[in-house]
C-alpha cells in the first residue's frame, strides 16, 4: 500500500507544480502583491491549477503508456511501469476534476473559464494534438499562458499587451526548446516514442528556437520600458541625485532586462550543450546558474516595484 501511495504521489508530478507559480505573475506586476485579499485569491488559483495539471498528467500518462515504456526516463513513471493501473489513474483524475472544477467557478467565473479551457485543451492534446506538428508546440505554450492569465483574471488585474506578448514568447521558447531536446535525446527512437519528432527537422527547430529566444527577451524589454517611471524614495534621491542621469525618476524595471537576456542565453546553452531542455522544471531546479538568475530577477522585480518607489 505504501508503495502504491508513493507511486500515486509521483504520478501526479508535484515537481511540475513549479509551472503553476506563473499564476503569481499578475499579482506581482499589477502592484497588488501586498494586498491580502489578492494574495489569497492567487494562492487558491495556484492550488487549483496544481490539481488540474495533476489530473491532466495522469490522463496523459494513460494515453502515452506504450510510448513512455520506450523512453529512457518516462518508462520509470508509475503508470508506465505498471505500479498504478490505468483504470485507477483515470478514475482519480476524473474525481479531482469533478470535485475541484466547481470550486474554480466560486473563485472567479473567468478563472473557471481558464481552467475549463486548460482541461479541454490538455485532453485534446493527449488524445491527438501532440501528434500534429507545430500545433503540439502551440498547445504546450497555451497551457502556460492560461496559467498566467488565470492569475490575471482571478484578481481582475489589467496589464498591457506587451505582458501577453512576453508571456507567449517565453512559453513558445520553452515549448520549442522541449521539442529540440526531445529530438536530440531520442535520436533513432523518435519514431517509436513520438512520431511528431520525425516531422521536426533540426534546421526548423533551430530556426524556431532562435526566433522565440529573440522575441522572448525583446518583448519583455518592451514591457519593462513601457511601465510608468518610478519616483525613487528620498534615500535613493540623496545617493544618486548628483548624477546627470535621471536616477530620481526612471524606468528602473529596465534594469532587469540584462538578467532576462542572460537567462535566455543560459537556456540556449542548456538546450544545445547540456541537452536538458526536455523538462523545463528539471532545468530550473537542477541548473544552479539558471536558478540563481531567476531568484535574482524575482528579488529585483519585487524590490523595484514595491520598495524602490515612493
Amino acid at each position: 500500500m505504501a508503495q502504491f501511495l508513493w507511486g500515486l504521489i509521483k504520478a501526479v508530478r508535484p515537481r511540475q507544480w513549479i509551472k503553476n507559480f506563473a499564476v503569481f505573475a499578475a499579482l506581482i506586476f499589477s502592484g497588488t502583491l501586498l494586498d491580502n485579499i489578492n494574495q489569497l485569491k492567487a494562492l487558491e488559483a495556484f492550488l487549483l491549477f496544481c490539481v488540474f495539471s495533476s489530473a491532466t498528467y495522469l490522463l496523459n500518462d494513460c494515453f502515452d503508456i506504450q510510448r513512455d515504456k520506450l523512453h529512457p526516463f518516462k518508462k520509470k513513471r508509475p503508470i508506465a511501469s505498471g505500479l498504478i493501473p490505468v483504470p485507477i489513474a483515470v478514475g482519480f483524475a476524473l474525481l479531482l476534476i469533478i470535485i475541484f472544477l466547481p470550486l474554480s467557478y466560486k473563485l472567479s467565473p473567468a478563472f473557471f473559464f481558464a481552467s475549463l479551457t486548460y482541461l479541454i485543451m490538455q485532453l485534446f492534446y493527449s488524445g491527438f494534438l501532440k501528434h500534429i506538428i507545430l500545433l503540439d508546440v502551440l498547445v504546450i505554450a497555451a497551457g502556460f499562458v492560461l496559467r498566467v492569465y488565470g492569475g490575471v483574471w482571478t484578481i481582475d488585474a489589467h496589464l498591457n499587451v506587451w505582458f501577453l506578448l512576453s508571456i507567449t514568447s517565453f512559453a513558445l521558447f520553452l515549448a520549442i526548446g522541449k521539442r529540440r531536446s526531445e529530438r536530440t535525446l531520442m535520436e533513432g527512437q523518435a519514431s517509436s516514442h513520438r512520431e511528431t519528432l520525425l516531422h521536426y527537422p533540426e534546421s526548423l527547430l533551430d530556426s524556431l528556437t532562435t526566433m522565440f529566444a529573440t522575441s522572448a527577451w525583446l518583448t519583455y524589454a518592451f514591457f519593462a520600458f513601457l511601465q510608468p517611471p518610478i519616483q525613487a524614495r528620498q534615500a535613493i534621491t540623496l545617493i544618486f541625485g548628483g548624477f546627470e542621469l535621471p536616477f530620481t525618476e526612471a524606468k528602473y524595471l529596465m534594469a532587469t532586462v540584462p538578467i532576462v537576456i542572460y537567462a535566455v542565453m543560459r537556456y540556449l546553452y542548456i538546450i544545445y550543450e547540456k541537452k536538458e531542455g526536455e523538462s523545463p522544471e528539471r532545468v530550473l531546479l537542477s541548473d544552479t546558474p539558471m536558478l540563481t538568475t531567476c531568484v535574482i530577477w524575482l528579488i529585483l522585480v519585487i524590490g523595484i516595484i514595491y520598495f524602490l518607489g515612493v
